[in-house]
C-alpha cells in the first residue's frame, strides 16, 4: 500500500527470512492476502550453486541472496560484507560456489553490548569520531567500535584473501556499508538492495525451472 502498488498487481512473493515463526506469518499472509505461493529462500531450492558449508540448510536466507546476486553483478571470486545485526563475509568462488564465510558481532549490536553491559557506557551514534583517542567517553566508545571495525574488516579480508590465493573483490551491503566504505578501500563497492536482488533471481530461477 505505501509503495502505491495494488495486491492485484502482485504476481509472485519472495520471502528471505532468518526468524522462522516469522516465515510461517508471511507465508500465510502471502497465500491468503496476495493469493500467491511464495518462494521462500532456502539451501534446498535449485539455485544453481554448489554450497560448500558441510550442512547447506545451515545458511541463512540473506547470505544466500547475497551471493546469488553479487555473483550475478560481478561474477567472482567475491566477498560479500553485510554490516547488520551481525558483520558477515560472504566468499563466492570464480564458478559461483558458496564457499563458506565469516560471522562476527555487527556494529549496532557491539555498542548496543557495550551499553547494557558497562553501567557507565552511554547508548552512542556510529560515527567516526575526528581521531583515534578519544577525549571522552562518547568518541572513545565510537573510535573503538568504529576503527576497530574497519580494522576486523582489513584483516578479515586480507585473511580471506590469502587462504583464496586471489585477490577476491570485496562488495558491501547493509546499513552502515556507505559509512564504513569511506574509511577504508578495501570495499569497491556498495550494494544497498543486495539481498533484494538476490530474492528477486532466486524467484525467476525457482519459477522458471
Amino acid at each position: 500500500m505505501e509503495a502505491g502498488i495494488a495486491p492485484e498487481q502482485i504476481s509472485g512473493v519472495g520471502i528471505s527470512s532468518v526468524v522462522p515463526h516469522l516465515t510461517d506469518i508471511f507465508e500465510t499472509l502471502s497465500n491468503k492476502y496476495l493469493h500467491a505461493d511464495p518462494v521462500t529462500v532456502s539451501a534446498d531450492l535449485p539455485l544453481g550453486i554448489t554450497i560448500h558449508y558441510k550442512d547447506p540448510t545451515a545458511v541463512g536466507a540473506d547470505r544466500l541472496c547475497n551471493a546469488i546476486a553479487g555473483f550475478a553483478r560481478y561474477g567472482g571470486p567475491l566477498i560479500i560484507v553485510d554490516f547488520g545485526t551481525a558483520t558477515t563475509y560472504d566468499v563466492i568462488s570464480e564458478s559461483g560456489d558458496y564457499l563458506g564465510g565469516v560471522i562476527a558481532l555487527g556494529l549496532e549490536s557491539a555498542a548496543a553490548e557495550l551499553h547494557r553491559r558497562a553501567a557507565k557506557l552511554p547508548r552512542i551514534e556510529l560515527h567516526f569520531p575526528s581521531t583515534v583517542i578519544g577525549r571522552e567517553t562518547v568518541s572513545s566508545m565510537q573510535a573503538g567500535l568504529m576503527f576497530g571495525c574497519v580494522d576486523a574488516l582489513e584483516g578479515t579480508v586480507a585473511r580471506i584473501r590469502r587462504e583464496l590465493g586471489t585477490n577476491a573483490r570485496v562488495i558491501a551491503t547493509g546499513g552502515l556499508a556507505p559509512v564504513m566504505a569511506r574509511h577504508t578501500a578495501v570495499i569497491s563497492a556498495i550494494e544497498p538492495s543486495l539481498v533484494l536482488d538476490g530474492v528477486r533471481l532466486i524467484w525467476e530461477r525457482v519459477r522458471s525451472a
